[in-house]
């Protein structure tokens, strides 16, 4: 059963807008690099658009009726927005649920140090990385440096085309014979990940017996722009991503080139599709969540009850009364896409896949039935009858989409918000656009996979039944 490329069904109209919504979506990811910025920004499109902080509706006890738009921010790294259905709370949502964290490098706690007159930040690397990929290249540093009289300063280097940018060195390959020879795992170490920052002694600094004259210098510099002292550090969230745009990719301009596709294009087109909403039947929801690459724990992951304390909220606000009873059988009766990506088929490395059930570039957005690894271990499996019942709505739509398997069966998998919320017992599939590169500081994806996914997502979210 294979799949028609959409390529060959776009009208010149659709075409205009499948552009469109790529350089919207382009623009996106070039200045969300981290999912505080993510947050910020949907909030920003998401106010411009008439939702309503929710916080506001509660403290207030404003009853919320059809039709209006409310979201809820967790930590300012979890976004959860609400467009209230004219079927009741019980009847359950239409949910949208994908995650804004992407795999990058951390700064440590206590990170500036100084050897042999070169500057550099010591860092832990955050989610599944192949470290050797994230030497020799050009890095931005993006966070947040909480101080401690409550003042919170943001940190962006090395956007701007007037900004240094930063790096981690690699052995220069006439010295490398050594380190060749170690597997790939082990080819950079992650303790070796130490970004180089400065090299330059204070040229301030008269006292010639003083130690650390790079490191004090680069000090002095972070001081002057950004007001953050040494100690400072220890109550901040800097990360190392890849430094610059994402750029169209192709000869043809037919894909994107960026950081972080995985999972921000799911996040971006779910939030689109949300916005593209009104007068929805059932309540219809975009969850953008923290913490998926590294199991979805924590206060803003979806582990924690963020989602099901906002959800108990907007029953009481739009029933007039709240009971446990009505929020449980919300949560059972709703119906989630997992909102995440799928591992495209590279023609370079055709071996790690079953030519079958892959992805491909081209043919729309892709549904997982199930992911978990090898034996479908850790996986949501979802049921035949949703399978069905997605199907429909998508031929319905003229929605081009395919389904996969994240590779062969023995050669590895992953995993995604999907099982999380079935605890729940809600119709839950995972499905999302497919990537090139998934993981590495640059990723690919196909223009008109974005567009079919929000073609997707906003089909489901009308759906009336």
């Amino acid at each position: 059963m294979e799949r028609k490329n959409a390529w060959s069904s776009c009208s010149a109209d659709e075409l205009t807008k499948v552009m469109q919504l790529c350089e919207d979506y382009r623009k996106f990811i070039s200045v969300c690099k981290t999912e505080r910025e993510c947050v910020t920004e949907s909030i920003r499109i998401a106010e411009a658009a008439g939702y309503k902080n929710l916080d506001e509706a509660i403290k207030n006890g404003t009853p919320l009726k059809a039709g209006d738009k409310v979201y809820a921010n967790n930590m300012g790294k979890t976004l959860a927005l609400f467009c209230i259905g004219t079927e009741p709370m019980e009847a359950g949502m239409h949910i949208l649920g994908a995650h804004v964290d992407s795999p990058r490098i951390d700064l440590k706690q206590n990170p500036v140090y100084e050897s042999n007159d070169i500057c550099l930040f010591d860092t832990h690397y955050y989610g599944g990385i192949k470290k050797y990929q994230w030497v020799a290249l050009p890095l931005a540093i993006h966070g947040v440096v909480a101080k401690k009289d409550g003042t919170v300063v943001n940190v962006v280097i090395g956007e701007d085309p007037s900004d240094p940018v930063v790096g981690i060195s690699d052995l220069l390959i006439h010295l490398s014979a050594d380190q060749m020879k170690k597997p790939g795992a082990n080819v950079i170490e992650g303790e070796a990940l130490n970004v180089t920052v400065g090299s330059r002694p204070d040229p301030n600094e008269t006292d010639t017996d003083k130690k650390e004259k790079v490191k004090s210098y680069l000090l002095s510099l972070l001081k002057e722009k950004y007001d953050f002292e040494e100690e400072d550090f220890l109550s901040a969230e800097l990360e190392v991503v890849p430094a610059g745009e994402a750029r169209d990719f192709g000869i043809d301009r037919s894909m994107i080139m960026g950081y972080g596709h995985d999972d921000r294009v799911c996040a971006y087109t779910s939030l689109v599709a949300m916005l593209d909403v009104t007068a929805p039947k059932y309540t219809t929801v975009c969850l953008l969540v923290d913490k998926e690459e590294v199991g979805s724990s924590g206060a803003t992951g979806m582990h924690s009850r963020f989602f099901e304390n906002y959800v108990a909220e907007l029953i009481a606000l739009t029933a007039g009364t709240y009971s446990d009873l009505i929020l449980r059988r919300c949560l059972k009766n709703s119906k989630m896409l997992s909102s995440d990506v799928s591992a495209a088929f590279d023609p370079n490395f055709p071996e790690v896949n079953e030519a079958k059930n892959a992805a491909y570039f081209g043919r729309g957005f892709s549904f997982n039935k199930y992911t978990g690894s090898r034996g479908k271990s850790g996986c949501n499996d979802a049921n035949a009858e949703y399978m069905a019942y997605l199907r429909k709505v998508m031929d319905d739509n003229n929605v081009c989409f395919q389904t996969s398997e994240l590779g062969k069966v023995d050669q590895g998998g992953g995993g995604t918000i999907a099982y999380i919320l079935a605890n729940y017992g809600m119709e839950v599939i995972d499905c999302g656009v497919p990537v090139h590169n998934m993981h590495a500081p640059w990723e690919v994806v196909s223009k008109i996979d974005v567009y079919e996914t929000t073609k997707g997502y906003i089909a489901f979210l009308k759906a009336d039944h």
